[in-house]
């Protein structure tokens, strides 16, 4: 069964994405509102209703501001740790909530998702991977390093959303006060183009064929510059940038292809391509 991935909105004004297959699918944060979601999700041709759950990396509005609505009108369960529920003060319906903790896998449907901790100034933030159809899907964004259970997850991805917040030059040269850049650039903090580089670099997959970078700085990172540091280095991977704008395209994997962008109809038909590259060479 092939599965589905988008981003729905990546950048710190919001962050939201998607993954799924044929029958269900979930988001990882749900950083815009109730309205946005539902359009872009509607343009994309993907059904929210197919969404069965949402899981929350952290406590940082960027993240939840969708989380509530999203939850409450479409009776959407919510996996969030304890300590990010408490530190995030959403209104939520109890029976809706749901714990998760590091290392401990959650079955959506078909779907399994791998949550494991990383380094974030959060009060228990996560990134995870989700697996099915043979295909394994990381969203590892606001990290302040590649620890090793980043490198560790990172290592086992076809596709991943992977954050290169800034360019270290230009946060170093730009307006922002020393503590909010020694935040940033800390251990806590995010991950800079060079950083991203260095774990795609040494530590991907050798089934990696999708790179979706994401969280990129407004004020300290330019599009074009992150495709212009990735793309010598790409090989067979199909590099993306994605947008603090819009939505990505959607993306068709499979155990033996990743295909193109493709636009999924309300029907999921999968649309072919004859570009398509192997997962498994």
């Amino acid at each position: 069964m092939p599965v589905y991935i988008a981003s729905i909105n990546s950048g710190s004004n919001a962050n939201c994405y998607y993954v799924g297959n044929d029958t269900e699918a979930i988001l990882v944060d749900a950083g815009l509102g109730v309205r946005e979601t539902e359009k872009r999700m509607a343009a994309l041709g993907l059904d929210l209703k197919k969404v069965k759950a949402i899981f929350v990396s952290h406590e940082h509005s960027d993240h939840i501001t969708g989380v509530p609505g999203l939850s409450k009108k479409y009776q959407l369960p919510v996996y969030i740790t304890a300590e990010t529920r408490r530190h995030s003060n959403i209104p939520l319906a109890d029976e809706l909530v749901y714990d998760f903790k590091h290392g401990k896998t959650i079955t959506i449907g078909s779907l399994s998702i791998h949550p494991f901790r990383k380094k974030h100034d959060g009060a228990d933030p996560h990134s995870f991977m989700v697996s099915g159809g043979g295909v394994n899907v990381g969203i590892i964004t606001d990290i302040g390093y590649a620890c090793k259970q980043v490198i560790k997850y990172f290592g086992q991805c076809h596709a991943v959303f992977l954050e290169s917040n800034y360019c270290e030059d230009m946060l170093r040269n730009g307006g922002y006060p020393y503590h909010l850049q020694q935040r940033i650039s800390g251990d806590e903090g995010h991950l800079s183009n060079a950083q991203a580089l260095e774990l795609f670099l040494h530590y991907r997959s050798p089934g990696l064929r999708l790179l979706i970078l994401s969280h990129l700085s407004q004020n300290n990172n330019k599009p074009e510059l992150v495709k212009q540091i990735f793309s010598p280095h790409a090989g067979e991977v199909q590099v993306v940038v994605a947008s603090r704008y819009a939505a990505s395209a959607v993306y068709t994997l499979e155990e033996t292809a990743v295909s193109s962008p493709v636009r999924i109809s309300g029907k999921n038909k999968k649309i072919k391509d004859e570009r398509q590259l192997s997962l498994f060479p």
